[in-house]
């Protein structure tokens, strides 16, 4: 059973391949000065191109979870979330408030997909 590792970091790995399955690490937005919204859609872009180069898509996600700063931008992420997910390919999903990394981080996401 092979491990594969892309953009690896002293840390973190950006993305971990395993047996057809693809686990990038945690996406923040672009741009923390935006707010939700842009944040939001800036974070997916980064997953959409993590995913294409691990082999995958966004319609190919088995989970993800998202972690919001506060809830109160459940329903604008949300909105972002919606238009971003192909219809009838949306994920097993959890969302949570939790601390970030840095105070005006408002959003971030843990993804895995399946390779294509």
């Amino acid at each position: 059973m092979t491990i594969e590792r892309q953009q690896i970091g002293q840390r973190m790995s950006r993305i971990v391949k395993h047996n057809g399955t693809i686990y990038l690490c945690g996406q923040v937005c672009k741009d923390a000065t935006k707010d939700i919204t842009e944040q939001t859609a800036t974070m997916l872009e980064k997953v959409d191109e993590l995913l294409q180069e691990a082999g995958s898509s966004r319609e190919h996600i088995l989970s993800a979870t998202i972690y919001l700063n506060t809830m109160a931008d459940f329903t604008a992420m949300n909105a972002v979330w919606d238009a971003w997910v192909p219809e009838g390919h949306a994920p097993a999903r959890a969302c949570v408030e939790a601390a970030m990394a840095r105070p005006e981080l408002l959003v971030e996401i843990s993804v895995v997909a399946a390779e294509r």
